[in-house]
């Protein structure tokens, strides 16, 4: 029998599995291995909470990740039924303390499976294992087996043997909604009642104002942290994290209050930001930076591929800061959005899309004050930016003729293949101005510009109005 025909046959026992809760979840310990990821599939995607915590209990493999599946708006609820199945300490009366699952992701990922191939002859192998944390199952198996090794003996050492390590990987948000707050706090109490044998292990953390989260931040492991997202926070607090976070390969930081650029704070954040050596993608806005950006850069790694400073009051000494910096070479995605860059001279970013030329992939300068003559004087640079594939300029004093000779210039860019542009001037009343926008004529324009693609043969690209 073929694969295909198995699977099909497989997913067909999975569904009359669940429709008939109680006798699923009484026949798992007689489950054939095959059976348990189409079965948990169905399961998820069915909301049914009663067998998936039934499910992580008797989990024959060394993992377990939600994947690609799609979470639905009960989400918490599935979750906890998910982690509530966690066996964190041992039940000398349950049969199920054999279980083999070591690792729960219930993070989604479109590129991981529901389980990893288990290729290790020591022990079973998960790619996305914790490797920084010294509380990582990783860890804790080789602190087990020096003891072993050592003959150490003791109530500690008898504790630890005794100990399954389990990791539970999550993406976590903190924010003001009620049951955000129940599930943080049902987590911490897991955490808390493990005696240390489950490990939160936390990539992707989202705060919101952060003195509403300071006494929940404790039961976090920061060290695992590889994506902060922070709004609302006095500068020294992010520094105080920075400090906890030396892993961090991505922060996005908005609304972000300190005194000034030359003061002690701002000393301190850059120095611990220059420590964080592993950093890709940086993300500042409401960040003044006018005249400082030279501060930033000195001290950011080179490798730097993401950059977006958005509402920074960057000024003209600034780009051309940064068209000289080391980082220019290597940038993939820029976003310079709400700064007045180009209300003096257009020089200083005509130079520095001529360094990210070689590399840049996305590119977004909306409400810059970019005019005709400013992207009319541009756009030879533009056009040699071979990698780009979206342009975003919305929001800019463009006319209809600009337009279309830009978008005669920009389909030679073979990767480009979305670009999102201002809704012309003819096109409103006033420019710019609430409830002046004129939707005929913008549609207009749209079905022009589509022409002009077909005749060019660029029915690949996509050009879309961002009206406000």
């Amino acid at each position: 029998m073929d694969q295909k025909a198995i699977a099909t046959l497989l997913g067909l026992a999975a569904k009359s599995l669940l429709s008939n809760e109680p006798a699923a979840i009484h026949a798992l310990e007689e489950l054939p291995r095959d059976l348990f990821v189409p079965l948990f599939i169905d399961a998820f995607l069915g909301g049914h909470k009663k067998i998936l915590k039934a499910m992580v209990r008797a989990w024959p493999f060394h993992c377990l990740h939600i994947g690609a599946l799609s979470i639905q708006e009960s989400c918490y609820e599935i979750l906890e039924a998910m982690i509530d199945g966690l066996q964190i300490y041992p039940d000398q009366n349950s049969s199920s303390w054999g279980s083999k699952l070591r690792i729960l992701d219930l993070r989604q990922d479109p590129d991981c499976g529901t389980t990893c191939s288990e290729i290790s002859t020591t022990f079973p192998f998960c790619f996305q294992s914790c490797v920084y944390s010294r509380h990582s199952i990783l860890k804790t198996e080789e602190a087990q087996h020096n003891v072993k090794c050592l003959g150490i003996v003791n109530s500690e050492s008898e504790l630890l043997s005794t100990q399954k390590p389990i990791e539970l990987l999550v993406d976590l948000s903190f924010n003001s909604i009620l049951r955000t707050k129940q599930f943080l706090s049902f987590l911490q109490s897991k955490v808390e009642h493990s005696f240390g044998s489950l490990h939160l292990c936390c990539r992707d953390l989202q705060i919101d104002k952060i003195s509403a989260h300071k006494s929940v931040l404790q039961f976090l492991d920061l060290g695992c942290i590889d994506l902060l997202e922070l709004n609302q926070a006095y500068l020294n607090e992010v520094t105080t994290l920075l400090a906890q976070m030396i892993h961090l390969n991505s922060i996005s930081l908005s609304n972000i209050s300190f005194k000034h650029c030359k003061g002690e704070d701002f000393r301190t954040f850059l120095i611990q930001l220059g420590q964080l050596d592993n950093l890709q993608e940086l993300s500042l806005a409401l960040f003044c930076l006018k005249d400082q950006l030279h501060k930033l850069l000195r001290i950011l790694p080179p490798q730097l591929d993401t950059l977006c400073l958005s509402f920074c009051g960057l000024s003209n000494r600034d780009i051309t800061v940064l068209s000289q910096s080391s980082q220019a070479t290597y940038l993939r995605l820029l976003n310079l959005s709400n700064n007045q860059i180009f209300s003096e001279v257009y020089e200083p970013f005509q130079n520095l899309l001529k360094k990210v030329s070689g590399t840049l992939e996305y590119l977004e300068i909306n409400n810059c004050l970019v005019t005709d003559s400013t992207l009319s004087a541009v756009l030879p640079a533009l056009s040699h930016c071979t990698h780009l594939r979206v342009l975003s300029f919305a929001f800019n004093p463009i006319t209809m003729p600009l337009l279309m000779g830009l978008l005669q210039h920009l389909t030679c860019l073979m990767d480009l293949k979305h670009v999102i542009y201002p809704v012309p001037v003819h096109c409103y009343e006033q420019w710019n101005f609430p409830g002046s926008l004129d939707q005929q004529k913008l549609a207009e324009v749209q079905a022009q510009l589509t022409a002009m693609l077909h005749v060019v043969q660029r029915d690949d690209m996509t050009w879309t109005a961002c009206p406000e």
